[in-house]
């Protein structure tokens, strides 16, 4: 049964993560790229810079680094660690080039949908902020188009409940603790009719329980969470892997060298060379999308929280977000695994980065193994906590901010939290893959029809950026 399944869902992932789907992704972020002038790349440092410099006045419910720390803590999760090392043991080494190219075009993407989430956000009498790809479709595009923004709510709350949010995070967090701890499973229990580690079991109802507890608090608890732990977490998983390629930075030329080759089948036989390429493509782009999220429309819903007066600037504070997740962090875990040749050892998941660890750090294995798991488990932890803020949002548009709907999502959210542990690798990761691009399909064509918007405001903010009143909304040209 769990076999006829699991091919069922492999044929339906085939078919939305096809060619369409990538060259739609691929299209709006080269698009974004021609009309705003590069600005993902020549604006960087600016953006960087405004990305820890709040705002000191402006309407919002939290600060505008507190509104990426959310992002961030949704976005930086298993996908830099498992995802990553997913996609190069299927898709091979040039995989990595293609998460590469899909982030720089998606830091477009991205910059667009942090624009587009503050310029028409809906903020209430008690200074209730609730804004996204449902909200800029519906006031964007106008009212005829509401179907569409609500078929991205409900898949927005799909994506939370059945994809990222929670399968794939509990599910990577127990498979750590259980490689760490109990690796041989010589200490198990039956539930649900299999044998389970007592590590998984305990591992998953801890994780359960923190989880519950912080998200019953909302989003100022959950910011409040992420601001302290993302820094922490990305700076402590970056220190190690800049680590290993400074004790093999011997082999890194032979590493990046595969990269490229694989990426456009160079190694491969006469024939074979596209349908390596697109394998490669296919994984990459599709892993990559999973890591940052470009494109799929759910930073935007923690970007319109943030305290700012200019969608712009948002606009440039979320961009980062992509350049810090795949551009940084997915790029020292890929470079990490290839560097040491841990992809191609029969190894799945986070196995493949756990031998990384162990081969590239000279420590103890059961020290690297260690490290790698607190990574692991901070990640995907922010990850559960990001995306229940997100598809609570989704569910709030589609409810009109029914309270009693809301409160019932959180309980789901935990009980998938919960039974996510008992579910296969395979199975959890594709069913992921499913619901991001069904969330992708409607913030696309948003993004598109909406894109002369993002030109023009684009435009007058860097025409008049050292005017003042550029942050207030005032006629620029009286």
């Amino acid at each position: 049964m769990f076999h006829s399944i699991n091919q069922f869902l492999t044929q339906v992932d085939g078919i939305v993560w096809g060619l369409p789907l990538i060259i739609l992704i691929l299209f709006v972020g080269i698009m974004l790229t021609i009309r705003l002038h590069v600005l993902q790349f020549i604006h960087l440092p600016k953006a960087l810079k405004f990305m820890v410099r709040n705002e000191e006045e402006g309407e919002g419910e939290v600060t505008s680094f507190g509104a990426l720390s959310v992002a961030l803590s949704a976005t930086i999760g298993t996908g830099n660690i498992v995802g990553v090392a997913t996609a190069i043991v299927s898709g091979g080494p040039g995989a990595l080039f293609w998460m590469w190219v899909a982030a720089f075009f998606g830091m477009a993407t991205k910059y667009a949908e942090g624009l587009l989430a503050i310029k028409y956000r809906t903020i209430d009498e008690e200074g209730h902020v609730l804004g996204g790809p449902f909200y800029y479709i519906e006031n964007g595009m106008g009212q005829k188009w509401r179907w569409l923004a609500k078929i991205f709510a409900f898949f927005g709350m799909g994506v939370g409940l059945f994809g990222i949010g929670t399968f794939t995070q509990i599910n990577g967090i127990t498979s750590a603790v259980n490689t760490f701890f109990d690796p041989k499973n010589a200490n198990t229990i039956a539930l649900f009719g299999n044998q389970y580690s007592l590590s998984v079991v305990i591992a998953g109802l801890l994780v359960t329980l923190f989880a519950g507890l912080v998200i019953i608090g909302g989003l100022k608890r959950i910011a409040g969470v992420s601001q302290v732990v993302v820094p922490f977490m990305a700076i402590a998983y970056v220190v190690c892997t800049v680590a290993i390629l400074i004790i093999n930075r011997h082999a890194l030329p032979g590493a990046l060298a595969e990269i490229f080759e694989s990426a456009f089948g160079v190694r491969a036989i006469a024939g074979g060379a596209v349908g390596t390429m697109i394998v490669a493509m296919q994984k990459g782009i599709a892993r990559g999308i999973f890591s940052n999220e470009s494109g799929l429309g759910s930073a935007p819903i923690a970007a319109a929280a943030a305290q700012t007066k200019s969608c712009v600037r948002q606009g440039l504070v979320s961009m980062t977000g992509t350049f810090i997740d795949t551009i940084v962090i997915c790029t020292m875990t890929g470079l990490s695994i290839v560097s040491t040749g841990s992809w191609n050892k029969g190894l799945e998941g986070v196995n493949v980065t756990i031998r990384a660890f162990q081969k590239g750090l000279p420590i103890p294995a059961q020290a690297s193994s260690f490290l790698l798991m607190i990574c692991l488990v901070f990640f995907a932890f922010t990850t559960i906590l990001g995306w229940d803020y997100y598809g609570e949002r989704c569910l709030e548009y589609l409810s009109n901010r029914n309270k009693k709907a809301v409160m019932t999502y959180r309980l789901l959210y935990v009980l998938c939290i919960f039974f996510g542990p008992y579910m296969t690798v395979e199975a959890v990761w594709t069913i992921a893959d499913i619901f991001n691009a069904l969330m992708a399909f409607p913030n696309l064509i948003a993004l598109i029809a909406l894109s002369g918007v993002v030109v023009a405001e684009t435009r007058q903010y860097f025409k008049h950026e050292n005017d003042p009143r550029i942050l207030t909304g005032e006629d620029m040209d009286a």
